[in-house]
């Protein structure tokens, strides 16, 4: 036992140089594969708030906080050791399961477009277990459930960035990504849920441009959680479609990839904004697809028992 607690501190200790040694290089890779799992980072951003809407204000941020944690623990003792142990024996693997997690996006990004516009979306309604006594609970486990797929997507989109690193480089680089994408998100949701108070204290102070932003903060919270929950739905679209296009032509289909990059070339040497126009080429077609396709996968799976009991619920 001691032996092996020796072995065991001597491999926290070569981790721990390996860090400080190339804490740059670290830090650029996990900035880099952060910003690939941004169109998820917003998605995550925009659901929290509903699952402390219509709780105690004094309990707010205590509930984002547990969220927050168990957050955390999904993405670092359960979906950090599977996507390494994939990464180093089936790194094929990984992509057919970051191309699900994609499908997985699209579907749910359309499945809000679709319920958006037949006016029945109720994906913001507060949990109906939030309303009896057992409140918190329910709601800080619902939200580490939903979590949990979130972040699986955005830990998966992470290592598909660096899965070219070393497998201990790679470990590290994923566990500075799910801390700072944690942080970044549940400290901007802590916020988001703050505002409307912090605006009610603005309000009762002297000062009349404080009064003016409290009330602007007030009547604001509305349309801040409107617009967020917008662009977390185009973000779904666009990067789910995104990773179907990039791991289709990575898996051997190099068809619709071709075509969209065909159309990107025909932009590109525009004077002054053909980068931009290129980039807004490659967005819209990986959105309209990722409309498409998971337009078709909510079509079939409203044809499933499971799916018509949903769609019951959500007209109910």
């Amino acid at each position: 036992m001691a032996g092996g607690l020796v072995g065991l501190l001597d491999d926290v200790a070569a981790l721990a140089r390996l860090a400080a040694s190339s804490v740059d290089d670290v830090g650029a890779a996990a900035g880099r594969a952060s910003m690939k799992a941004a169109g998820v980072v917003v998605d995550d951003t925009a659901v929290t708030p509903a699952y402390v809407r219509g709780l105690a204000a004094d309990r707010e941020v205590p509930i984002v906080r547990r969220i927050a944690a168990g957050s955390l623990r999904n993405k670092l003792l359960f979906i950090l050791p599977v996507a390494i142990l994939l990464s180093a024996v089936a790194p094929t693997l990984v992509e057919v399961i970051l191309m699900c997690g994609g499908a997985y996006l699209c579907y749910e990004g359309a499945h809000k477009v679709i319920h958006a516009l037949r006016r029945d979306d109720h994906d913001h309604d507060v949990p109906a277990a939030a309303k009896g006594a057992d409140a918190e609970e329910a709601t800080v486990a619902g939200a580490i459930r939903t979590d949990f797929i979130l972040s699986a997507e955005i830990m998966v989109i992470a290592l598909k960035e660096v899965i070219e690193e070393p497998v201990v480089a790679r470990a590290v680089i994923l566990a500075v990504v799910a801390v700072l994408i944690t942080v970044i998100v549940y400290g901007l949701v802590a916020l988001i849920v703050k505002m409307d108070d912090i605006g009610l204290a603005l309000t009762e102070r002297d000062s009349s441009s404080s009064r003016r932003i409290g009330h602007a903060l007030v009547r604001g919270m509305p349309k801040l959680l409107t617009t967020l929950s917008v662009v977390g739905t185009a973000a779904m679209l666009w990067v789910g479609g995104h990773i179907l296009l990039v791991g289709a032509d990575e898996l051997g289909w190099h068809g619709p990839y071709e075509a969209v990059h065909h159309l990107e070339d025909a932009v590109h040497d525009v004077a002054a904004v053909g980068g931009v126009l290129a980039w807004l080429v490659n967005t819209v077609a990986s959105g309209l697809l990722g409309l498409a396709l998971g337009s078709a996968i909510a079509l079939v799976v409203a044809r499933l028992p499971f799916g018509r009991d949903e769609a019951a619920d959500g007209h109910a």
